[in-house]
């Protein structure tokens, strides 16, 4: 067997988010973790780095996506046909960009944010979540993985599912050494943000991701981590503490919100146009997610009862147990 050698490769997104980190693998085969996002700058920077290192993008044998967000994704329609991507099945219509897939998330979002309180004649002016989908791919997912299995090529690493942040996400563990290659399941300096996603068609409940969230930063704890090479930003070294710091810092933002709905009555959307009054309108998606979120987890706390009101459902304060 090849000794495993890993080279972070870093390349520019248009995202708020800054840079994303990619991780070339080589063994007895040449994987890529992840794949950037579909610019131009993203490519020729991929492939500067590629070739200080030694090789080209025919060179790449399969690439693992740890998640569908388009910044992890999107170099895949540059990449050889001849490279298997891998990945979580719940990524699959997001990769490959299904028009089924597609028109349901729409038709479903659309009923859901009246429910959140929006006005339906408002829709409109929303923007299109398919807009930052330019910047993903079309490609064909070849090899579903799911947790506890392992990677042809990648011996030593066990796949472990990390839902929240997205549905699709898994991470890459070593449990000899304690490494973790984890997307962005664990970012240094910025929490990650656990994003709404649709439920399957023909079903009714939703995911609730900031719960799967908080899941999985909690999971993180029953393993021994030394290092967490991260999607965006420097590895993390301090696993335990940073995961207890995002937990604590999810609980006094329920607490923030709790205290509002105290002073009155709200829908989803009022939430989240309080706590985000200067860039809901921009990151509609991201703030009505953090909102939501905050009002599923009081929710399971039993600290808040809601009430449809017409089309709407309005959250109400109560015992914070």
């Amino acid at each position: 067997m090849a000794k495993e050698t890993i080279y972070p490769i870093v390349v520019p997104t248009p995202f708020a988010v800054g840079n994303v980190n990619m991780y070339l693998v080589k063994t007895d085969s040449l994987t890529l973790i992840d794949a950037g996002v579909k610019t131009e700058e993203a490519w020729q920077a991929f492939k500067h780095q590629l070739a200080e290192i030694g090789y080209e993008p025919a060179d790449i044998e399969q690439v693992v996506i740890t998640h569908h967000h388009p910044d992890h994704v999107g170099l895949l329609d540059y990449l050889p046909h001849s490279a298997l991507v891998i990945g979580h099945p719940k990524a699959r219509p997001w990769i490959s960009k299904d028009p089924q897939f597609l028109a349901w998330h729409e038709r479903y979002f659309h009923r859901f944010l009246v429910e959140c309180g929006l006005e339906p004649a408002s829709l409109h002016r929303l923007p299109s979540f398919r807009r930052s989908l330019r910047y993903s791919c079309e490609r064909s997912l070849d090899i579903e993985v799911l947790e506890g299995e392992v990677v042809d090529g990648l011996p030593g690493w066990t796949v472990l599912e990390m839902p929240g942040h997205a549905q699709s996400h898994i991470v890459l563990y070593c449990e000899k050494d304690g490494r973790m290659i984890g997307g962005d399941l664990l970012l240094a300096t910025v929490s990650s943000n656990p994003m709404l996603e649709p439920p399957d068609e023909g079903e009714d409940e939703r995911p609730k991701p900031l719960l799967q969230y908080n899941d999985s930063l909690r999971k993180l704890l029953r393993y021994k981590m030394t290092r967490v090479m991260a999607g965006h930003g420097r590895d993390v070294t301090d696993v335990p503490p940073l995961v207890e710091r995002r937990l604590a810092r999810q609980k006094e933002r329920a607490e923030q919100v709790w205290n509002m709905l105290q002073q009155r009555p709200m829908t989803a959307f009022d939430v989240c146009r309080e706590l985000f009054p200067a860039v809901y309108e921009k990151e509609f998606l991201l703030t009505m997610s953090e909102a939501v979120g905050q009002l599923d987890y009081l929710e399971q706390l039993g600290a808040v009862m809601k009430e449809k009101e017409g089309n709407s459902y309005v959250y109400k304060a109560v015992a914070m147990r």
